[in-house]
């Protein structure tokens, strides 16, 4: 975009964010963040052979994974929802941003309001990467390390890689000026308020410093092409790339920007171990491979799959068919962008019988996978190497 055109779309946000966040209310957040009574909590559809349905998640089963396609289909893609997928009208959404991180502080009673259609005048933007549950490895704890967690009991398919579209969030902030003193950004839903042990916590949020905001954080409409699916967003939500799941907030209806650290359940309750908040995922591997394949014996086993980390790009791949005893280099195709990287192994001349398979990655930022991880109540962050079994007839 020419700086004139820049020129004009910071006014054009400017006056509309003015006027609209000065008048009176013409859009209830109810209707626009409502779930259908009786209507199920996940609208797409979730064939068994591609998806094990958890209610208000589902997770993709990663032996239907194509080795041959390198993003996610949005159909296929895991959903994790704290209650039901909400139905909001485009044409008369907004985002509400508020607080005293902006350059003139607004409160959430007067805040400055964007339509979609002022956010596609500022330069529009894609970026590939991948994007995971918090919890993806989380029935690992009891069944390779024996110490069961609490919450859906994911394996490996609460991930994907996909091509986001949209508009940098810090590209948002410039134009609607941003205070030099703000240090803290935090997104709400519009989904319907989590309720659970008779607690009513709200629709979901989640703060993140405004350094994120402004490296690399995305406000979607679209993934590989086509718009957000309603499990996914639709029309608008956040993306934090590298980071944990619960960041990049769905169905986004507010942004609210401090001088001072923001707070929610979802980052002093949830999603943290321990003192520490969950930010960064961890470096993760997987094959593509059924879950107890059994492979035809021969000179020659070409074996695939795929790593991936939230802090840097996968460096090194390591394999071993006994145990760990030995472990050998696979072929790592580079990642794209903040995506995952995909890898071969050839297994030569195996034995029959029965056999795990090993698979750890090592990122550029030089975190290597364990073979066992620390337990936490939550189960969080499983990235031991998953000790996958395999025979060979």
């Amino acid at each position: 975009m020419e700086a004139s055109s820049r020129a004009t779309t910071r006014r054009t946000l400017l006056r509309t964010a003015a006027v609209v966040g000065g008048a009176p209310a013409t859009h209830a957040l109810a209707p626009l963040g409502r779930a259908l009574a009786g209507a199920p909590a996940i609208l797409k559809p979730l064939p068994a052979d591609q998806f094990v349905d958890f209610g208000t998640n589902a997770e993709m089963r990663w032996s239907s994974v194509d080795p041959r396609r390198y993003l996610t289909p949005q159909a296929r893609l895991f959903v994790r929802n704290h209650t039901a997928t909400p139905t909001i009208d485009a044409a008369t959404y907004v985002l509400k941003v508020h607080g005293d991180g902006l350059r003139t502080p607004r409160t959430a009673a007067d805040p400055l309001t964007v339509t979609l259609r002022d956010l596609k005048r500022l330069p529009r933007t894609t970026l590939v990467s991948t994007h995971e549950c918090t919890g993806n490895g989380r029935s690992f704890f009891s069944t390779q390390q024996g110490t069961p967690a609490t919450g859906t009991a994911w394996t490996l398919g609460a991930v994907g890689t996909v091509r986001w579209e949209g508009v940098r969030l810090r590209d948002l902030l410039h134009h609607l000026g941003l205070d030099r003193d703000a240090v803290s950004v935090q997104g709400t839903g519009l989904d319907p308020s989590y309720v659970t042990g008779g607690v009513d916590y709200g629709p979901v949020r989640r703060p993140f410093p405004v350094t994120k905001a402004l490296d690399d954080a995305l406000l979607a409409w679209g993934m590989n092409g086509e718009p957000l699916l309603p499990d996914h967003g639709y029309p608008l939500r956040l993306v934090l790339p590298g980071w944990v799941g619960i960041g990049s907030i769905k169905w986004l209806g507010s942004l609210e920007v401090s001088t001072t650290e923001l707070s929610s359940p979802w980052n002093t309750k949830w999603y943290r171990i321990g003192d520490e908040v969950l930010s960064t995922n961890p470096v993760r591997s997987a094959w593509e491979l059924p879950w107890g394949a059994e492979l035809d014996r021969r000179r020659r086993l070409d074996l695939t799959g795929r790593s991936w980390s939230g802090a840097a790009p996968v460096r090194r791949v390591e394999v071993s068919a006994d145990g760990g005893a030995t472990w050998q280099r696979a072929k790592v195709r580079p990642a794209r962008e903040h995506g995952w990287s995909q890898w071969s192994w050839t297994w030569s001349r195996p034995e029959s019988g029965a056999y795990e398979l090993l698979a750890r990655a090592t990122d550029a930022a030089g975190r290597t996978q364990p073979l066992v991880t620390a337990f936490n109540d939550n189960g969080y962050f499983f990235d031991a190497v998953v000790r996958h079994p395999v025979t060979v007839v």
